[in-house]
């Protein structure tokens, strides 16, 4: 299997070939990287530059901006996925941070589309009339198709981390609060629609030891695990035992047991149910294992719907059916939240 591994690690190993057709370590280097990006920028404002007396940064004087990185480490994964390897694997940050980063594409292109939507391109034949009347030449052409040319990148990324077979594993020291953070953090790549396939409980401690300092380090590990299982359900948790030290090769990997990648899990995302006929009403399903009541907020908001798991919120469109209701009700139960629409008269369609 041809296996790609993009990774912000600078001291990663490339792993021999081992009958598998080896891994190739993708680098992300998001020095260069944001270079490119501003000097596309640039190139396509160099108008407006000019207009008001500014100088264009040259890239030798150029450092990345706070936010660099994650963008950096996306353009990377979709330079991976462009079809020469069988399985790309993502070395991601913490928790937290991966699903901000995997939340990006669609974040930055609802953006994109509420400050430059598309129907304005149609504006593009009175730019020079509107540069004669205000007496400054309108951002160039360059600088829109850039924005064009985002927002088509932003679609490939995002069809990558939410499309069939991509799937996220989560590597949890096993301690106390470890359920919350997996909870979390399973709602909040549930509500950008990325399914956890397993999580590993890693630097595993070997229980019976004669210290009593190690002994009751793995009881408490093995307390925590118990109650991680608990909370999984038929999702596999994994042991994987501490080696003594940092993981550095293959033997190593060999030597910790890592099962192979299973089958990817069930593509997550909101579906629609009929029940117009039972209770004359819509209902809108999303799945959000790990969400719990007291962390969750649920806003409709014109054509969206608002949906906030603990830290993380999402705003995610209605078809054309929802948008012509009242939203009913919501419960979370199951794993599941489900929204209540009812139709509005003033909209729906008279049968009669």
């Amino acid at each position: 299997m041809r296996t790609a591994l993009v990774t912000q690690a600078a001291d990663v190993p490339h792993p021999a070939d081992g009958g598998t057709g080896g891994v190739t370590v993708v680098p992300v280097d998001r020095t260069t990287d944001f270079r490119q990006r501003l000097a596309a920028v640039q190139d396509g404002a160099l108008g407006l530059l000019d207009q008001f007396g500014a100088q264009p940064l040259e890239p030798d004087e150029v450092t990345e901006l706070p936010g660099a990185e994650p963008l950096a480490l996306l353009r990377a994964l979709r330079r991976a996925a462009d079809g020469r390897y069988d399985l790309v694997v993502v070395d991601l940050p913490p928790a937290a941070d991966a699903v901000r980063l995997l939340a990006l594409p669609d974040q930055l292109d609802r953006y994109l589309r509420r400050l430059l939507p598309p129907e304005r391109q149609a504006a593009r034949a009175l730019r020079p009339v509107l540069a004669q009347l205000v007496g400054v030449p309108m951002p160039a052409r360059r600088l829109y198709e850039t924005a064009e040319h985002w927002r088509a990148e932003l679609a490939l990324v995002r069809e990558l981390v939410e499309g069939p077979g991509s799937s996220a594993v989560l590597v949890v020291d096993p301690g106390p609060g470890g359920v919350d953070l997996v909870a979390e953090t399973q709602a909040g790549l549930a509500l950008f629609g990325v399914p956890v396939e397993a999580v590993f409980a890693a630097r595993m401690l070997p229980t019976g030891s004669p210290d009593p300092w190690l002994a009751g380090l793995a009881a408490e590990q093995q307390k925590a695990c118990a109650e991680l299982g608990d909370h999984l359900g038929t999702l596999p948790l994994i042991e994987l035992p501490h080696l003594g030290r940092a993981p550095a090769d293959t033997a190593d990997l060999a030597q910790l047991g890592v099962p192979a990648p299973g089958p990817a899990p069930r593509r997550l995302g909101p579906r629609v149910t009929d029940r117009l006929a039972e209770d004359g009403e819509l209902v809108w399903r999303l799945p959000l294992p790990g969400a719990s009541r007291d962390r969750l907020d649920l806003v409709r908001r014109g054509d969206e719907v608002i949906v906030t798991v603990g830290p993380h919120r999402r705003a995610l469109p209605l078809d054309s059916a929802l948008r012509r209701c009242t939203v009913a009700g919501a419960r979370l139960a199951g794993r599941e939240l489900s929204v209540r629409f009812a139709p509005d008269p003033a909209l729906w369609p008279d049968p009669r």
